[in-house]
């Protein structure tokens, strides 16, 4: 039996998959993709990811994935590059992956493309749910009407569509009527076995965009001048103003840190530094960051609690607002028992939950009943 073949639609995973940040910023969606790609690849699968192309060679192997350069992120006729360059360069890239199952997240037109793709030609499709806003039927975030209909054709025609919560299973079946799987997200284990040492109480990290209200983590930091915070994340392509306007107010406060955008590997880091993890996020899926901080101990005080986690099983705790918010800051860190407690039910749980290995061949196996078969059969 040959060795089966999955392809990952990451246009901006690059950055990520080579550790250089020159390539872009690097969010949620290609920590995942990454994570996974690694996760299939050690159980011996033939990985590729469909790329943009930054210059590089129009495929390049990195650490046994191989990416495929798809088309420049800028560039083209205004009014026709989404076809061409961008269509055809998308369908081309997955021509030459040949995989036998194409996954793709967030919510884009590219899932329209690799649902049709891969009806055409007897293939999978994996459509991974990156954010609740993705399952409410013309509220994507995303610029044109056109756009939504492709996303629309990609949930419709899923082989296999991966929720994050039950909140988005609901949602998925009451306005499209179809049924998800609920697949965790996966975690890398910290690269630091030596505890390090705890200078920042409160972290927040993040891409500097208005919906994840990186504002009001300025604002947590003035109002609790005793501790002290760290802001890391970047600016977004068109978020500059926004970006800049923020940094010069965070300038002023002498208990904050901002960093910038920093390599994935850098933003780790700073995890192990936090004593607590915030989100202030408007809306979320399951943030990478949450397990980020979890996996190493770290509690997480969030407006955002994904099927009611925090609260059922004590990872921190749930916030109505600013004021509450800063009241279970200044609990938690009064409190290193209390504190201390979360933290290490929040790494048992993280462990135990969220390894990329298992998520990685359960997604195989919800494909296809013989999934653990195929891969001890592999070529």
């Amino acid at each position: 039996m040959q060795t089966k073949k999955i392809c990952i639609l990451g246009l901006d995973d690059y950055a990520m998959l080579t550790g250089d940040p020159s390539f872009g910023i690097t969010g949620g969606e290609s920590v995942q993709h990454v994570l996974l790609a690694k996760a299939w690849r050690d159980l011996g699968l033939d990985v590729s990811l469909i790329v943009h192309d930054h210059g590089q060679p129009r495929v390049t192997m990195v650490d046994g994935i191989r990416a495929i350069a798809a088309f420049p992120k800028t560039g083209g006729i205004f009014a026709l590059r989404f076809l061409h360059p961008r269509m055809t360069g998308v369908w081309r890239a997955m021509q030459e992956a040949d995989a036998d199952i194409y996954y793709q997240s967030p919510a884009a037109p590219w899932a329209g493309v690799a649902a049709a793709f891969a009806k055409m030609h007897g293939r999978q499709f994996i459509l991974r749910i990156a954010s609740d806003s993705d399952c409410r039927r013309g509220e994507q975030p995303m610029p044109y009407q056109r756009d939504r209909w492709m996303f629309d054709y990609g949930v419709k025609n899923a082989s296999l569509i991966a929720a994050q919560t039950e909140q988005q299973r609901g949602l998925l079946n009451r306005n499209y009527g179809v049924n998800s799987e609920i697949l965790n997200i996966a975690v890398e284990a910290p690269k630091f076995s030596a505890a390090r040492e705890k200078d920042i109480d409160v972290l927040w990290v993040g891409n500097f965009r208005r919906v994840k209200r990186p504002d009001l983590a300025i604002e947590l930091a003035k109002r609790l001048p005793q501790y002290r915070f760290g802001l890391v994340g970047g600016k977004v392509p068109g978020g500059e103003g926004y970006f800049a306007e923020l940094s010069e107010e965070g300038r002023k406060i002498p208990n904050l840190i901002m960093t910038g955008g920093l390599p994935y590997a850098a933003a780790s880091e700073w995890f192990d530094r936090a004593r607590l993890h915030v989100n202030t996020s408007d809306y979320e899926g399951f943030p990478n960051t949450f397990l980020q901080a979890w996996i190493r101990g770290v509690p997480v005080a969030s407006f955002f609690d994904p099927d009611k986690l925090i609260e059922r099983r004590g990872l921190g705790r749930r916030c109505a607002d600013v004021d509450s918010m800063c009241a279970a800051i200044d609990e938690l860190l009064r409190d290193p028992v209390q504190l201390n407690g979360a933290g290490e039910r929040a790494r048992e749980f993280a462990n135990r939950q969220y390894a990329a290995r298992e998520i990685a061949q359960r997604y195989l196996e919800l494909l296809d009943p013989r999934g653990k078969e195929l891969l001890c059969h592999r070529a």
